[in-house]
């Protein structure tokens, strides 16, 4: 059964994220550069929050006064769910399809080392199954004497 860690090998290793005094307005920037759909909120080493665009767009609404200035923190989600490299895709699946969430970030000994978007997840789930498929139509072809 693959693992986190699988997936994150097929992935390029660089986590974007935003010190917690960033503006919004710097999150979003950085969100629109890279064509991300969330960024880990850190102070100093630790993640304290995730900032996404469905946060953007579900707490802006609420709010009468909102600037793009304000810091990031005041929209981000917090606290963090995660997951750590041990466990298993269908693990991610389950917490993301369960708690409503897109992205979910990797910790490692309480270190980010990580991010995942259900698009990951789907990715790495249908080129697996894609696999075994594959396998089994070879081996489908095999004769014995």
């Amino acid at each position: 059964m693959a693992a986190v860690k699988d997936m994150l090998k097929e992935k390029d290793g660089v986590v974007y994220s935003v010190p917690v005094t960033a503006s919004i307005r710097e999150a979003l920037q950085l969100m629109a550069k890279w064509k991300i759909g969330a960024l880990p909120v850190m102070d100093g080493e630790k993640i304290v929050g995730i900032f996404s665009e469905r946060d953007f767009a579900r707490n802006a609404a609420d709010r009468q006064n909102l600037s793009l200035n304000d810091p990031v923190s005041s929209l981000m989600s917090h606290p963090v769910l995660y997951v750590m490299p041990e466990q298993t895709i269908e693990e991610c699946m389950a917490v993301m399809t369960a708690k409503h969430l897109r992205h979910l970030p990797v910790l490692e000994n309480e270190k980010l080392i990580g991010m995942i978007s259900i698009g990951d997840v789907v990715k790495f789930m249908l080129a697996e199954k894609q696999s075994t498929i594959n396998s089994l139509e070879y081996f489908k072809g095999l004769h014995t004497i």
